[in-house]
């Protein structure tokens, strides 16, 4: 019977400030326990995998007989964003952090990505995305400056719109600004952030795009590529770890689609991983602060899941966590916050058992390499 492992990233979902989380400039953060207090939160099916018996999560009511392995992974890398946190999901330990730009990016970065794009910047500071293309929006319109903005993670985001730059022109400028950015400016990713819309009512769309820089290092998805097996991306996996030990990709508008790209690929026949991110979590709700919106996305998803389970086979495992948190209810800042992953894997031969607390979330692709030999 051939083995498939379905690992899903529901991005940001964290479940508890980890021991350092000050040091991230995190205080009493918690992104479960945010989401639990809004009216839609309903995870009914996580709940009986063991969501709730997790080390930590001690504002929810367990269940006594969890139908999953539980537990919760503390990061062992020194960063709290997507790259890192997936990197590390992978297989790779960052003991350093990425560079991130508290203060805008500095002159001679900005100098070389004008003369090459042969347009100006605007902004050059951290940024809410929503905030950043309402405040500056109209000047770019009026002149066809680029955005340049950053947050607290170690991002260069360039935002444009739609009838000024065309998208695969926006593209190629975060090509050209990821090709400056290397080295001591090698940030983790840039991304394009494509908006429409009149003046006051400007929104982004579904088109942004990842240009991470590349993984230093082999992660599980090169070893499994190299013995034979499938390595399947959904989502912006493919982006974070820009192609290297993929074999398969599909991008998705979002968690809807990811989920029915993930029972799409239940139906067919491969050996070996498919990692799905469902960024929603984070991009829709968590930076925009939305309890509510994010309490509903869980509710989506958990409502997903007996179809998901219905359509595995018998030697297929299902792995769900996170990357990081982004707790909602945090208004310190919009960005990610230093919490726990949480840990549930299900299959029809998996030991039912508490994990506990580990450090490292490569552990779990010591589970993944393991389990597939």
């Amino acid at each position: 019977m051939k083995k498939r492992v379905f690992l899903i990233v529901l991005d940001s979902f964290g479940i508890g400030e980890e021991p350092d989380a000050a040091a991230f400039g995190d205080f009493d953060v918690n992104t479960l326990r945010s989401c639990s207090k809004s009216k839609f939160f309903s995870m009914p099916n996580m709940k009986k995998m063991g969501l709730f018996n997790i080390d930590g999560v001690d504002f929810l009511e367990g269940v006594e007989n969890p139908t999953a392995t539980f537990g919760r992974f503390q990061e062992a890398s020194m960063g709290k964003d997507t790259t890192i946190g997936h990197w590390e999901i992978a297989g790779i330990i960052s003991p350093n952090p990425l560079p991130t730009y508290p203060e805008g990016f500095p002159k001679e970065i900005l100098d070389e990505f004008s003369k090459a794009t042969r347009r100006g910047v605007l902004c050059n500071k951290p940024y809410s995305g929503t905030d950043v293309i309402r405040d500056y929006g109209d000047e770019h319109v009026k002149t066809g400056d680029l955005i340049v903005y950053t947050s607290a993670d170690s991002v260069f985001q360039i935002a444009a719109h739609e009838d000024v730059v065309p998208v695969e022109t926006l593209y190629e400028y975060c090509k050209i600004a990821r090709n400056i950015l290397r080295g001591e400016h090698g940030v983790g990713r840039v991304i394009a952030r494509p908006f429409v819309g009149e003046s006051g009512n400007y929104t982004r769309t579904s088109r942004r795009h990842d240009f991470s820089i590349e993984p230093p290092k082999d992660t599980m998805l090169d070893v499994l590529m190299n013995q034979g097996k499938a390595t399947i991306a959904v989502g912006k996996i493919k982006d974070i770890f820009v192609g290297k030990g993929i074999s398969e990709f599909t991008y998705t508008s979002g968690n809807e689609e990811g989920i029915e790209k993930t029972l799409e690929y239940l139906d067919k026949d491969f050996e070996g991983l498919c990692f799905v991110n469902l960024v929603d979590f984070d991009m829709l709700y968590g930076h925009r602060r939305d309890v509510d919106g994010y309490a509903k996305a869980l509710n989506y998803f958990d409502s997903e899941l007996p179809e998901i389970i219905a359509k595995m086979k018998k030697d297929d495992i299902l792995m769900i966590t996170a990357d990081h948190g982004c707790d909602p209810a945090y208004t310190r800042t919009t960005d990610h916050t230093r919490e726990y992953i949480p840990f549930i894997m299900y299959g029809e031969n998996v030991m039912k058992e508490n994990l506990g607390t580990k450090l490292g979330f490569d552990n779990i692709s010591k589970l993944v390499l393991d389990y597939l030999k």
